[in-house]
């Protein structure tokens, strides 16, 4: 009997020493599980990592878009007449913010949204979400190349004769074809990734996704049918994307994330009021 009595004290014990470790877990529901860092990843060139997709599942931009509008079409003269209309911004803020734009190095380039989701987009406080813009904004330039190399269209700065916003890189572009617009091509899908990541800003995210691409109008280093294009391959870039399983596990994590440095009420990374009287323009 007092061998019965030692095995009922004992389960007795366990059980009461299971559902304290159940009361324990349930009194702290609102504590996130932990996640890893996002994994490392090698760069394709310098400051620039390696994408999702790979050569042979990377959306291809002369298969997608038709040939850019010919010298002396109505097309044409249509980009002529945008392009002029920008010269009038020069040495303005917004002249300022498509320099900015222009600028895709990381950690600069991450804060591209950090106004319209109105929280920081750094590599401390959102890694997933940081490492998600890093690596599709190589996704979304390399699909631009295949329209590029075959067109070979020449930059309205070498038409007009008219300085470019970023001049030391003007003898790089000049090589470069300028159809479609790779820098629309990465705000586009940025700002579409972003929608998802934060959907009740979708509105203020779709806006500077708009607003980034035409920065190179502003520029002068591309025709607005390049940035018409763009937006065309940044989507088609994400669309694919979501065929991939590490993207669509990184989207989770970042959307987990974002939502917790709002929660902690962190400030933007950029001056929002500037920002918005720039874009104003």
């Amino acid at each position: 009997m007092r061998n019965v009595a030692k095995r009922t004290h004992l389960f007795h014990t366990l059980v009461v020493s299971a559902w304290a470790v159940v009361i324990i877990g349930c009194g702290q529901p609102n504590t996130p599980p932990a996640t890893p860092p996002p994994a490392q990843v090698p760069e394709v060139a310098p400051g620039y990592l390696q994408g999702y997709l790979t050569r042979t599942t990377i959306p291809n931009s002369f298969d997608l878009l038709p040939a850019p509008p010919a010298a002396g079409s109505a097309a044409f003269a249509m980009d002529e007449e945008i392009a002029t209309s920008t010269f009038a911004l020069r040495g303005t803020p917004r002249w300022t913010q498509a320099i900015s734009d222009a600028n895709l190095r990381f950690p600069h380039a991450a804060g591209t949204f950090s106004c319209a989701v109105n929280a920081p987009i750094t590599e401390a406080d959102t890694p997933h979400l940081y490492m998600l813009l890093h690596r599709s904004l190589t996704d979304a330039a390399i699909a631009t190349y295949a329209a590029k190399e075959h067109y070979n269209r020449q930059r309205p700065f070498l038409i007009n004769k008219e300085p470019i916003c970023t001049p030391e890189e003007q003898e790089a572009l000049a090589k470069e074809g300028s159809y479609p617009s790779g820098h629309t091509s990465i705000g586009w899908a940025w700002a579409l990734i972003m929608t998802e990541v934060a959907p009740d800003s979708t509105d203020a995210v779709l806006a500077r996704g708009l607003s980034f691409g035409e920065s190179r109008n502003v520029c002068n280093a591309h025709w607005r049918s390049d940035v018409l294009a763009g937006r065309v391959i940044g989507a088609s870039t994400v669309a694919r994307l979501h065929a991939e399983d590490v993207f669509r596990a990184e989207l989770d994590i970042a959307r987990a994330e974002l939502a917790a440095v709002r929660a902690k009420g962190l400030p933007p990374t950029r001056d929002c009021a500037a920002e918005a009287a720039a874009l104003a323009k």
